[in-house]
């Protein structure tokens, strides 16, 4: 079976992000990697949902495990009547796609042809984990071949040797941008901000760029500025969580500081991701804001008097103006012109 997750980082390999087996979804808790390598057990879709709320796993995580979660719902209803299968099915694929507030939009792209294979198997229930499990597998690979894509793009912008900084989590395309270096020999540095109050980037970005051999360094969230000057950062690039068609970008609380300091030292900034047609302008997003207790403590360790009040919206809202373009599948997008990507 073809995998297009070869030579990847650990933490990027389809069974240590998501994965239905024996009648369970385990799905690997990013929330304590690399410091603990433990797996969420997801004994039915609503587990996954729920694993998907509390931030089990993120970026790109929840695209294969949404999939891998109707595989479970199909299990779930092998037994039912045919109407009772498809309603079992249709309401699984909604709870699903909306675990979080922000990703509705994608999570429906993401989850439609398993959701469509599903409903075909109506007749033959025998076979129907296992031949949506083989969609879903063929979205993960899909997924990784369109990013594998993006960062071939991106990889066209970085200076031979050069230093980069990143943000938060870009999961599959850090992941091929550092395969793609590794082949060419391009001994490129890193600087990740350290993404609180999750630590995003120092747990995960760090550890899939140290994982594959490439110089990775984990600053704190407000030394960008200082640093991007300091050592010569050449470009800064983060993923998305959504793109409006108005050229705004959605992205983990901390991407607008970043870019302001990008601009201000002239350094572009990348972010890599797809347009969302869903989503004409910014006014259409819906910030998600979380639990403020998570500002008030490191890793479980408090950091704050008992009383203080912490407040945490989860997305930044980073102006067209401020980046330099948008990487896609299909090329590099001007953020005033995305719909030039939907019509080539």
């Amino acid at each position: 079976m073809f995998r297009a997750d070869k030579n990847l980082a650990f933490m990027l390999r389809y069974e240590n992000v998501a994965w239905y087996e024996n009648k369970k979804v385990k799905i690997l808790d990013r929330r304590v990697y690399p410091n603990e390598i433990r797996y969420e057990i997801c004994n039915n879709h609503q587990d996954v949902s729920k694993a998907l709320k509390d931030m089990v796993t993120q970026s790109g995580g929840p695209y294969i495990a949404v999939n891998m979660g109707v595989v479970l719902a199909v299990n779930e209803a092998k037994n039912f009547s045919d109407d009772e299968y498809i309603d079992y099915v249709d309401k699984a694929v909604d709870t699903l796609c909306h675990s979080r507030p922000t990703t509705v939009e994608n999570m429906k792209k993401a989850v439609f042809n398993c959701h469509k294979k599903a409903l075909e198997m109506v007749s033959d229930r025998k076979n129907a984990v296992e031949e949506v499990l083989k969609v879903a597998i063929d979205e993960a690979n899909k997924k990784y071949l369109r990013y594998e894509k993006v960062a071939k793009y991106l990889y066209k912008k970085i200076p031979k040797n050069g230093t980069i900084m990143t943000q938060c989590f870009g999961e599959t395309v850090v992941g091929m941008l550092m395969r793609l270096c590794n082949e060419n020999n391009n001994r490129i540095k890193v600087f990740s901000a350290e993404t609180r109050p999750y630590f995003q980037g120092s747990r995960l970005t760090a550890s899939v760029i140290q994982d594959m051999g490439i110089d990775v360094t984990v600053i704190t969230d407000n030394m960008p500025g200082y640093v991007m000057k300091k050592k010569g950062v050449d470009l800064f690039t983060s993923a998305v969580d959504a793109i409006t068609m108005d050229g705004h970008v959605v992205n983990k609380i901390g991407t607008f500081q970043i870019a302001l300091c990008a601009n201000y030292w002239n350094i572009p900034y990348f972010a890599t991701g797809i347009p969302n047609k869903e989503h004409p302008t910014i006014e259409t997003i819906k910030i998600e804001e979380r639990d403020g207790d998570f500002v008030t403590q490191a890793m479980g360790i408090k950091t704050a008097m008992e009383g203080v009040k912490g407040y945490y919206p989860s997305f930044d809202i980073t102006p067209p103006k401020l980046v330099s373009g948008i990487v896609t599948d299909k090329g590099i997008y001007s953020p005033y012109n995305l719909e030039d990507y939907f019509e080539e």
